[in-house]
């Protein structure tokens, strides 16, 4: 028999309950005890939804993110935390978020608020993490509570629980030192701790332990090769038998590694990886089990399901009991349940599969491996009526659409002169002061927004009424600006929805759903539109709305757009065809918005790349191939204008210094970038890296609810010109501002001008 198993559930709710709990909790709307009440539920039933799966994950749910939750595990806290006297929730929150609730904010808790932990992306994901820290100190102390109380919740429910658990090497690989200490060296002290966790699991009657380790689909050096045989040597006279998953990508050169670690059983991406499995199954030991991810659990297309047995019913042959087969990887990174779209097309609907279907689908692999297709005979026909209809649909390719990407050369990406020529001109004339303040696109989106646009939405109000609520925003957005005195603003974004779903719903090859939210970090979700077919842009999409945010102001308006890099990275993405294809079809569109914001008179333009270091491949030596075709596009899109006008981008919340080169090629006049909660870290690569360019690094952390103050973003950006000359720092938050309260914004920005203010007096 096939065993059938899971890596991870999505944690937020179908309806995205687990959000709207943690923002009421934070608010001090609702009790800690309603918070964990509802963490409970949504645990029983994600599990009730497992249910007919022979292991079901347990300690996948976190009330933020895996990564902390295991910090909190291994008992390693930042030393800015340990004093808090409470309850260890809101101490947790304080280092996802900088403060727990407001509630939580009195005397008696301690600590108020305290640097929230850096937080960056997860492998190649859109998920965000919250990064261990560590020191030549560090001392780990086990904490098994959670992990205990929720196996003890899944044994009351009857659920064949595997509990997951974020690996030691990759733990330490994803971490922090904060003194610059071989993290390696804590390894042992870190098994120790590992050792007694997987003995108490045992000791609660656990069978299976998930143990993660994507770090196995990068390149790794001796000394981390080193790591895993250590680690898990040591590891190996645990009483629960260890499955060790790899994912996001093939093993390669770890093939050999990976079959001979002493663990009792294996997990592969067969998704991204399948050429692993062959070699592997000559490498590894008679008894050890290997499992294939062979349902995509990062995209939301059908799997073919006919193909996929076609390969797999050889293995199950050699295998026999020894093949399980899952999910690729954690079903986090994809919505829930496809049942609840209601809206969505019909025939695009009909070649997708969210989470609770992904399940299904790995149900009929299994009972077609066990019973033979004939058991699943009407399942699998109408899967390949599905797979058959995607291909042959009309929808998906545009001639028109392939003969002008046949066209592209490269003088699309080139501008008309270098930085040095441009920047004098656009000086003389945007008629900037030293250190000019900007912010970087969004201002909050109200009780009052969100309102006027379900009513547009549902009808009940009409374009014109939608139009109004949507400037009366903007104008106020652009009146605190002014009365801040930013020196560009911005028109603050009302009318978007999201920074890539606002442009999906507007260019032709897109597809949006109603209920297809994903965790991006704590309680930010995001619904990536579904990119199905080849991209043109019918009309301009944002030129109006600029237009009349300039018609407000005197000083520079900056048009905002998203960069198609971004826009491919943060969408569900057609796997028909190369990723690049799809990237060039979106620089050319938004390549044509650019144009056109130019034609209206905006000489400030920023094209965000916040995605662009997340596209990475794992593998280093594959690095260059993706970052040639990104900034190519980047380019295209940027480099049609003249050289008065100013074009900016952003980044956010990755680590860009191995890259700095490529971000120089894509030839912003400015950019802005991630630094506050990094401490300036970012800025070491410019040490040896003579970056030519403006550039901005943010100096106000906005996913933390702390108030920057003044004296702070001084030393910051004093910081930043002890390696850029000043003349060339722009004053900015780290991100856009949506998600904050205009009650944070507007003391935090005038924090940030008037610090601008000390540094252009010199004081």
């Amino acid at each position: 028999m096939i065993r059938t198993h899971n890596l991870g559930f999505p944690r937020i709710g179908a309806e995205r309950e687990l959000k709207f709990a943690l923002e009421s909790y934070w608010k001090g709307a609702s009790s800690r005890d309603a918070l964990k009440a509802l963490g409970a539920e949504l645990r029983r039933r994600h599990w009730q939804q497992q249910a007919g799966l022979d292991l079901v994950p347990v300690g996948d749910f976190a009330f933020y993110d895996q990564v902390l939750d295991m910090s909190f595990t291994l008992g390693n806290l930042p030393d800015r935390v340990r004093g808090f006297h409470g309850d260890a929730l809101d101490n947790y929150f304080r280092v996802a978020r900088g403060r727990s609730a407001e509630g939580a904010e009195d005397a008696t808790a301690c600590c108020g608020g305290v640097a929230a932990g850096e937080m960056t992306k997860w492998f190649d994901t859109n998920y965000h993490y919250i990064v261990p820290e560590f020191g030549a100190d560090t001392k780990f102390a086990l904490d098994a509570s959670r992990l205990s109380e929720q196996l003890a919740e899944a044994r009351a429910q009857g659920v064949r629980a595997k509990p997951v658990l974020v690996g030691p090497v990759t733990y330490l690989a994803i971490g922090k030192a904060k003194d610059h200490s071989d993290k390696l060296a804590l390894l042992p002290r870190l098994l120790d701790v590992y050792a007694e966790l997987l003995a108490a699991l045992a000791a609660e009657g656990v069978e299976w332990v998930q143990v993660d380790e994507p770090l196995l689909a990068t390149e790794l050096d001796a000394d981390w090769q080193h790591a895993f045989n250590t680690a898990y040597h040591q590891l190996k006279t645990s009483p629960a038998k260890l499955l060790l998953a790899s994912y996001f990508g093939p093993l390669k050169d770890n093939q050999y590694l990976a079959a001979n670690l002493p663990v009792a059983g294996l997990h592969v991406d067969a998704v991204n990886g399948r050429e692993d499995v062959l070699p592997l199954i000559g490498l590894m030991p008679a008894h050890k089990v290997l499992s294939l991810g062979v349902i995509d659990g990062r995209n939301i297309w059908k799997t073919d399901l006919n193909a996929a047995l076609d390969w797999l019913e050889p293995l199950a042959h050699k295998l026999g009991e020894r093949l399980w087969i899952a999910p690729s990887c954690s079903l986090l990174h994809v919505p829930v349940d496809l049942a609840s779209e209601r809206r969505l097309d019909p025939e695009i609907r009909s070649w997708l599969a969210y989470a609770l279907q992904k399940l299904d689908e790995l149900r009929v692999l299994a009972k077609a491996l066990d019973d033979g297709r004939d058991a699943v005979a009407d399942a699998l026909a109408s899967n390949a009526a599905a797979i058959a209809a995607r291909r042959a649909s009309p929808r998906v390719h545009n001639p028109a659409v392939k003969a002008a990407l046949a066209k592209l050369d490269g003088r699309l990406g080139e501008r008309k002169s270098g930085y040095a020529e441009r920047a004098p001109l656009q000086a003389a004339l945007l008629k900037l002061p030293a250190f000019p303040t900007t912010t970087i696109g969004s201002f909050p989106q109200t009780a009052e927004i969100r309102h006027a646009r379900s009513q547009f939405k549902s009808g009940a109000i009409d374009k014109a009424a939608y139009r109004a609520a949507m400037q009366a925003e903007i104008a106020r957005s652009v009146c605190e600006q002014e009365a801040l005195g930013l020196d560009v603003l911005v028109h603050g974004e009302a009318e978007r929805n999201d920074m890539v779903e606002y442009f999906g719903e507007q260019l032709e090859g897109y597809a949006f759903s109603e209920f297809g939210w994903v965790q991006s970090y704590g309680s930010r979700c995001v619904k990536p539109p579904i990119l199905f077919g080849d991209i043109t842009r019918p009309k301009p999409m944002t030129v109006e709305w600029i237009r009349y945010a300039q018609s407000l102001t005197k000083k520079p308006m900056k048009g905002m757009l998203t960069g198609p890099v971004t826009i491919l990275n943060w969408s569900f993405v057609r796997d028909d065809q190369p990723r690049a294809v799809s990237c060039r079809q979106l620089a050319l569109a938004i390549r044509e918005e650019v144009l056109d914001l130019e034609r209206a008179g905006v000489r400030v333009i920023q094209i965000d790349e916040a995605a662009l270091r997340e596209g990475l491949p794992l593998r280093r030596s594959q690095w260059q191939g993706y970052l040639d075709w990104a900034v190519e596009a980047f380019r295209i899109t940027a480099n049609g204008v003249d050289d008065e006008t100013q074009i900016h981008t952003h980044m956010c919340y990755s680590e860009f210094n191995d890259i700095i080169g490529s971000i120089a090629a894509m030839d912003a006049d400015v950019i802005t970038i991630e630094t506050s909660r990094s401490d300036m870290e970012l800025l070491d690569a410019f040490e040896h890296f003579d970056y030519p360019n403006e550039i901005g690094p943010g100096v106000y952390d906005i996913h933390s609810p702390n108030i920057p103050t003044q004296a702070h973003i001084v030393q910051l950006m004093r910081k930043a010109a002890e390696r850029i000359p000043a003349g060339r720092l722009w004053v900015n938050p780290d991100c856009g501002l949506k998600t904050r309260q205009w009650a944070e914004v507007i003391p935090a920005l005038a924090n940030m001008v008037e610090a601008a203010k000390t540094l252009r007096a010199g004081a």
